[in-house]
């Protein structure tokens, strides 16, 4: 048996990849290396450079290397990219998770664990919000996620597939052990900017909007460790593997930290100040999420190792001084690469 990550050369997915060779399992790494990084990948993984909806490439891979699980983290993450654009990520996200989703189908695989986004939840009229909640994205990328989750569950419902789809919150910090973190330069996630501006990589740090309907005028969101996350995906797993039902889940520790409250812990813990510039908000942001994650530690024994925020800031602090001395334009690694 094999485990496929897509987007396996990303920030969330090398982390995943990380996990799955840690537990013994043999793993096979999709992606296109358009904003992942092949020394991101392990080394004992195989890395299949290749788009997602190349079918005819996926279905091969799946058979040549005996696939029984799918974890896809493929895909464009950025939310007012995507009311600039919204074509672009009803391609990436939805038209070719399609692809991988019949790809899985054609090729016998049994298990499908979905990289799906609290974004569905648009703003939500409860906090925390539950997996019941009313699902009305306000955005392309929101929208994009819950397409996706639709096409799985009726794909489930005609076919041997079982799957999870876990709504992230706010995705932040790094591997403990340094060997991965958020590396792509176009970055636009709260604790990656501000450890950037924290560490001389950028001038100053721009906050959209300060005028909301919240304590200090700025959003709320709910910040989980990428180790946690994977951590759930990786129990996600053995619940599909045992035979468990199919499962959406929210990941998030159910506590909400405003924009400002988190910029002011990266400053906290890097012991010093950074220009922080006030702009008009940006089209596409609720103005408060927060997880209710009952569901999740109910089903799947999760149970989050790294749940501070100035535990995650340092870490996220820590990969950008590693970033400092790796060579992420001419990346090097040992595992074998095949084209696609």
């Amino acid at each position: 048996m094999a485990v496929m990550v897509t987007g396996g050369a990303g920030y969330i997915g090398s982390h995943m990849a990380w996990k799955l060779v840690e537990a013994g399992e043999k793993v096979v790494v999709v992606d296109r290396l358009s904003t992942g990084f092949e020394w991101a990948v392990p080394a004992e993984a195989e890395l299949v450079v290749a788009d997602i909806a190349d079918q005819d490439r996926i279905e091969r891979a799946m058979r040549e290397h005996g696939v029984d699980a799918v974890i896809h983290f493929a895909g464009s993450i950025i939310v007012p990219e995507s009311v600039l654009d919204p074509l672009a990520y009803y391609r990436n996200n939805t038209v070719a998770s399609r692809s991988l989703i019949e790809s899985a189908v054609r090729s016998g695989v049994s298990n499908f664990i979905f990289s799906s986004t609290a974004a569905v939840y648009g703003s939500p009229s409860e906090i925390p919000v539950r997996e019941g909640a009313a699902l009305a994205p306000e955005s392309p990328y929101g929208t994009s996620k819950l397409m996706t989750e639709m096409m799985l569950r009726d794909t489930a419902a005609a076919h041997d597939l079982r799957y999870a789809a876990l709504r992230y919150f706010n995705v932040a910090g790094a591997d403990p052990e340094g060997r991965s973190g958020q590396s792509t330069e176009s970055a636009t996630h709260l604790v990656k900017v501000a450890a950037e501006a924290a560490t001389g990589k950028r001038d100053h740090l721009s906050v959209f909007g300060t005028d909301y309907p919240t304590p200090d005028g700025t959003c709320i969101r709910d910040y989980i460790h990428v180790s946690d996350l994977v951590d759930a995906h990786y129990l996600a797993l053995r619940r599909l593997r045992a035979g468990g039902g199919n499962l959406v889940a929210n990941c998030g520790y159910g506590r909400g930290y405003s924009v400002l409250e988190v910029i002011n812990a990266v400053k906290r813990v890097a012991g010093h100040d950074f220009e922080v510039r006030r702009e008009e908000r940006r089209p596409g942001d609720p103005v408060a999420i927060v997880a209710n994650a009952d569901l999740a530690r109910r089903e799947l024994g999760w149970s989050p190792r790294f749940d501070d925020l100035e535990t995650i800031v340092a870490h996220a602090l820590r990969w950008e001084e590693i970033l400092r001395t790796r060579n992420t334009t001419h990346p090097m690694r040992r595992g074998n690469v095949v084209a696609g």
